[in-house]
């Protein structure tokens, strides 16, 4: 199938946590306090007052034209449906999306070495890996993982029924999918991993006879796998890191070979991906740059060919025993996917940690069975094209790492909040670089904000550039303001940065809301001036895309930039120099 069905997302059955159905739905912003967000974000982006004035304007004429006609359909949309955002926010940011998924979309989590107590081998790492997954696995569909919540209430837990036994799909027009097999009433006593290595396809049963393999079962299976795969084989994977449109054409030929249909089945239902990678990463840009996009050596095999990037959790194992995680970003952000490899390193650091029993006696252990491919002569001119188009995309990367000598209790001690401290850090960094003339700014800054306080809810975007930022940044760059006067400009720029972070987890932000209104114009009715404004499409041209998760085991982690000329930034303000 090469067209989405319907009602795809109903594939994924609902899994049960407390709390869930009383979850409120996500809220429509006031038509007046959007738009004075808007203008006030607009501001320091300007890059004259007449510009500034122009878009004002625009912003003045909507809210006396059009607006208040589309802020009444979306009022109407939301009453009538689940969640007036979902769809429209699943295909405009991620499945709609054309372009390659590696670096601007996929993401990663570099993991930190095993504890002292186990092997520090290739084996044993993914055999630890694969039974604390699988176990974590297990008490999800049992309903054991305790929901998340903040200070404010408990997190919607909805997209958690996407991080295993599914994949996401290349659709021939111009929209993907996610497919699930999941079913409903599962408890995680059977399920099969794909293994990757050196681009050859292994299916591993890592539950049979109703239970999970034990971490001395699966070493078995592993080291099975790493002695049959010595030589390359062709890297079917790197066809998923393409072009969406060129994969979805790919995947049909593929799909027309009833053996290759039977292999992508096996992937898609997989409940993840183990990659088992030949490098030695040593440091941490190696360590990020081959989880990141996979290995690139001008003579040797591409280490995207190992992967099959739209899987939503790949772990991914190296030579040395080093390891991490990447992660397929559609249809579920990475605040579920940190929380599933924080608990499983957890789990792997504990030394009560149960590694299971091997089988009975007089039962037998199925191991793993290789799925090679059927590579067609076209199949095999694609790869040739895709691992061109992955290199030449590797190639235009720079990827950057800083540890800072303090720490979160050093920021608190100032009496400011860790992430407005991080993110007013990034724009000074920002500005240095580029210069402090404001016609050198190419957008804005967007950080992630969770809305999952609501039910169904992802992210709303912190326009983090403001009034209070610029004014900050300005001064350090003035040798004639002291060190008072900086200190009073931080203090009021961190504390407008909590103002809009609070309000955008409110669902009170600016982009989504102003795409809503834009959805909601009719076929023939003009779009409104001011979404063609310079002013304002520079605005959410977002050359620093900036988001935190926090876990002690990700000494790396991170993503690339969302538009040519920016930067991915990522960054954590949960360490304290342990």
């Amino acid at each position: 199938m090469s067209s989405r069905p319907k009602d795809w997302k109903k594939a994924a059955p609902p899994l049960a946590f407390a709390g869930q159905s009383a979850l409120p739905k996500l809220p429509v912003p006031a038509l007046p306090a959007t738009l004075a967000r808007l203008k006030d974000s607009l501001k320091p982006l300007a890059w004259t007052d007449n510009e500034y004035e122009l878009a004002a304007a625009k912003i003045d004429d909507f809210a006396r034209g059009q607006g208040p006609e589309l802020q009444a359909r979306l009022l109407k949309r939301a009453d009538e449906t689940e969640h007036w955002l979902e769809e429209w926010w699943d295909d405009g940011a991620y499945l709609g999306y054309r372009d390659s998924v590696v670096i601007n979309v996929s993401y990663y989590y570099g993991f930190d070495d095993p504890p002292p107590h186990l092997p520090h081998t290739p084996v044993s790492r993914a055999a630890g890996l694969t039974r604390a997954a699988m176990l974590f696995r297990q008490r999800l569909k049992q309903g054991l993982i305790k929901p998340e919540a903040t200070k404010e209430g408990p997190l919607c837990m909805d997209t958690y029924r996407w991080m295993f036994d599914c994949c996401r799909v290349p659709g021939a027009d111009g929209l993907d999918w996610s497919v699930s097999y999941a079913k409903e009433g599962d408890t995680g006593d059977t399920g099969h991993v794909v293994v990757l290595r050196r681009g050859r396809v292994w299916r591993l049963d890592a539950a049979q006879n109703g239970r999970i393999l034990s971490t001395g079962e699966l070493e078995r299976q592993f080291q099975h796998i790493y002695d049959q795969t010595t030589e390359e084989y062709p890297g079917v994977g790197v066809l998923t890191s393409n072009n969406r449109d060129a994969w979805a054409k790919d995947y049909a030929t593929l799909l027309s070979s009833p053996h290759n249909a039977s292999i992508i089945e096996t992937i898609h239902s997989a409940a993840f991906l183990v990659c088992l990678d030949t490098e030695t990463p040593s440091g941490p840009i190696e360590h990020s740059r081959f989880l990141w996009h996979g290995a690139a050596p001008p003579d040797g095999p591409l280490g995207l060919r190992n992967r099959w990037v739209d899987k939503p959790c790949q772990f991914i194992v190296f030579d040395n025993g080093r390891a991490g995680f990447m992660g397929e970003h559609s249809v579920m952000d990475g605040t579920p996917t940190a929380r599933m490899c924080d608990e499983v390193l957890d789990a792997l650091y504990d030394r009560a940690f149960d590694h299971g029993a091997p089988a009975n006696q007089g039962v037998s252990v199925r191991g793993p069975s290789p799925l090679d491919w059927d590579v067609s002569p076209a199949t095999e001119k694609a790869i040739a094209a895709a691992d061109q188009a992955a290199r030449a995309l590797i190639a235009t990367q720079a990827l950057a790492y800083h540890l800072t000598p303090f720490g979160k209790a050093a920021v608190k001690a100032f009496g400011v909040s860790p992430d407005s401290f991080a993110q007013l850090a990034v724009q000074l960094a920002y500005l240095r670089l580029v210069g402090f003339d404001a016609r050198k700014r190419g957008g804005g800054t967007y950080e992630a904000a969770t809305t999952r306080r609501f039910a169904g809810g992802r992210t709303e975007a912190v326009r983090v550039v403001t009034r209070e930022s610029d004014r900050w940044a300005w001064a350090m760059a003035d040798a004639r303001v002291g060190a008072e006067e900086r200190r009073r400009l931080f203090r009021e720029a961190a504390a407008r940065h909590v103002q809009l972070a609070r309000e955008a987890g409110r669902g009170e932000g600016v982009d989504r809301h102003m795409l809503g209104l834009r959805k909601c114009l009719r076929a023939g009715e003009p779009t409104p001036a001011l979404y063609a404004d310079p002013l304002f499409q520079r605005s959410s041209h977002w050359v620093l895309s900036t988001s935190a998760v926090w876990s002690k085991h990700f000494p790396v982690y991170g993503w690339g930039e969302v538009v040519p000329d920016g930067f991915g930034v990522a960054y954590m303000t949960g360490y304290d120099g342990e």
